[in-house]
C-alpha cells in the first residue's frame, strides 16, 4: 500500500526502504535523522526534479514509551526505527491490507494498492526476504516483545507450532520484508489500483 499517485515514481525508481529513499533523494544530517531514527508523527514527502515525488508514512502506531516495554536484546527505540527503515514492507493476506485500508489514518484518504506475484518476488529477492510473525510497526495494541530475532529468513522460519489442544498449527506469517527494498519492483507486480472510500479502480495495466 502506497500514497496515491505513486505508482508512476515507483515503476521508475522502486519500491525502496525508507533509508533507501532518502538515500535517492540525498537527504542528510538532522533531517534525516528525523525520519530514519525517531518516530514520525506525520507522513514526509520528498520531491525531485529527476525522481519525483515521493511519501513516507508515518509511524504513529508506535511510541517510544511501547518500545521501551518490548524490545529486547538491548535494542532502544532508535534502533528499532533504523531496522524497520531499512526494510520494504508487504502484507500477506488481503485481510490485513483492508484493516489498514479502514484505519481512521487512512479511511479517508485514495492509496495506491500494489498486487504482487510473491512466486516471482522470491526469485529475485529470496535472499534478502524474511518473514514476522507479527505487525512490526505497531506497539499500541498489547506490545509484543521483538528483537534481533523477530525478522527471520525462510529457512529460519517455524515449520509448525503447536495449537489448541495440542494439535498442529502452522504458524501465520504476517509481515514479509524486503531488506533494503524491491528496485525491480514492477518485474514483480501483477496490478496496481486506486482506492478511495472502499472503491478499487484500477490503474495498471
Amino acid at each position: 500500500m502506497a500514497a496515491d499517485g505513486l505508482w508512476p515514481s515507483i515503476q521508475k525508481n522502486g519500491l525502496l526502504s525508507v533509508s533507501g529513499l532518502l538515500d535517492l533523494y540525498g537527504v542528510t544530517g538532522t533531517h534525516r535523522h528525523a525520519i530514519e531514527s525517531a518516530r514520525r508523527p506525520q507522513c514526509v514527502e520528498l520531491n525531485d526534479p529527476v525522481h519525483g515525488r515521493a511519501v513516507i508514512r508515518d509511524n504513529k502506531p508506535m511510541t517510544d514509551a511501547g518500545l521501551g516495554k518490548c524490545l529486547q536484546d538491548g535494542l532502544k527505540p532508535v534502533d528499532w526505527y533504523r531496522i524497520l527503515n531499512r526494510k520494504s514492507f508487504f502484507w500477506v493476506t488481503r485481510e490485513r491490507l483492508e484493516l489498514l485500508l479502514k484505519a481512521r489514518a487512512y479511511a479517508k484518504q485514495p492509496q495506491t494498492i500494489l498486487e504482487v506475484d510473491t512466486a516471482k518476488l522470491l526469485e529475485r529477492h529470496r535472499d534478502n526476504v524474511r518473514l514476522a510473525l507479527m505487525n512490526t510497526g505497531q506497539t499500541l495494541y498489547i506490545p509484543k516483545a521483538r528483537g534481533n530475532a523477530t525478522f527471520m529468513t525462510i529457512a529460519g522460519f517455524p515449520d509448525e507450532g503447536t495449537g489448541r489442544l495440542g494439535t498442529s498449527k502452522r504458524p501465520k506469517v504476517v509481515e514479509l520484508v524486503v531488506e533494503g527494498g524491491v528496485p525491480d519492483i514492477r518485474e514483480c507486480v501483477i496490478r496496481v489500483d486506486r482506492v478511495e472510500r472502499g472503491n478499487w479502480s484500477p490503474i495498471w495495466p
